[in-house]
Parts: structure tokens; sequence; C-alpha cells
């Protein structure tokens, strides 16, 4: 169980990075679309090209980030029956979760994106909007992003196991924003 944890540290090191990096992402899409805005505005000039590489950085956040959320927890979960449940109880609904519904789909999907992504790629597939770029690079963004977010299933179901044999402190609990007493990230 070493190993996997050291794994776990590992895939969970990737999609922090990952996320991180992709925050500077919105940042450079709200540039964009306020240059966009000016020179459309006070020039009279516009481009198909800044429209759709505004919806590429969406895209981009979106996809890249789904196991970052996961990492963090930030996932929208409705705790209606899980939340009055014990801790072990609500660490079982995340492994039986993440083995039948998270990993099986993230897997799926990859599997058939990947297609729709090389095709894009061997076609040079362009926009067709007038001044359209690329297309491949956005649909390269769904299988990646499915990886990333199945590589996250790997890590939590790796913790959650860990946890449930006494290895590890509660993976859900975090200490709070000001260090005085952990916080408790509710999950079913």
């Amino acid at each position: 169980m070493t190993h996997l944890l050291g794994l776990s540290r590992l895939i969970d090191a990737l999609n922090d990075r990952v996320g991180r990096l992709a925050y500077w992402l919105v940042l450079v899409a709200v540039l964009i679309s306020s240059g966009n805005a000016m020179m459309r505005y006070t020039f009279n000039m516009s481009s198909n090209a800044w429209l759709e590489i505004q919806w590429y950085l969406f895209s981009a956040v979106f996809m890249l980030c789904a196991g970052y959320t996961l990492l963090r927890n930030e996932h929208i979960r409705i705790d209606i029956i899980a939340g009055n449940l014990s801790r072990r109880a609500q660490t079982w609904i995340d492994v039986i979760g993440t083995v039948l519904f998270l990993l099986p789909m993230s897997i799926f999907i990859m599997w058939l994106s990947w297609p729709v992504f090389h095709d894009s790629w061997a076609r040079d597939e362009v926009s067709a909007s007038a001044g359209g770029l690329i297309v491949w690079p956005v649909k390269l963004l769904l299988p990646v992003g499915f990886f990333l977010l199945a590589l996250q299933g790997v890590s939590e179901l790796i913790k959650r196991i860990a946890f449930l044999r006494g290895l590890i402190p509660d993976p859900n609990v975090k200490a709070s924003a000001h260090g005085t007493e952990p916080e408790v990230r509710h999950t079913p």
C-alpha cells in the first residue's frame, strides 16, 4: 500500500500543478475578451478567431480542472442521506461510486473522444467560421481532461482504501483556513 500511496501523491501533484496552471487561462481569457470588446467598440473590428480562442480557453479550464476539482473535493454533491452517515460509510460510498461510476465513465468518454481528436488532427480540421482556428487542440482537451479525471479517481480510490484500512487519516479532513481546527469536507 505504501507504493500505491506514493502513486497517489504523484497523481495529486500532477493534478494540482495542472489545475494551478489552468488558473492562468482564466486571466488570459478575460484579457482576450476585454481586448476583443475594446477593438469591437473602439475600432469596429472583430474576428471570429478571438471568440473561438475564448471558447478554447474556457474549454481548457473546464476540462483540465476536472481532476483538480476532484482532488480538492469540490464537485457538487447532494448529501441528503450520506451526510448523516458515519465517515466510514461515506468513504464506502465514495469507493463504490468511484469504481462503478467515475472510472468507467471517465475511461469510456476518453476512449470515445480519442478517435474524434485523431480524425480532426489527421485532417488538420479548421473551424467553419470565417477566420476560424484549427479545431484539433480543443478536441484533444476531451481525452486529456478525462484522463486526468480518471487518474485522480484512482488516487482518491487509493486514499479511501488506505483510510478504511486505518493507514492514513481521513482524506476528507483538511486544515481550516485559520489553521485552528480541522474542517471536514462533506462527501457521500
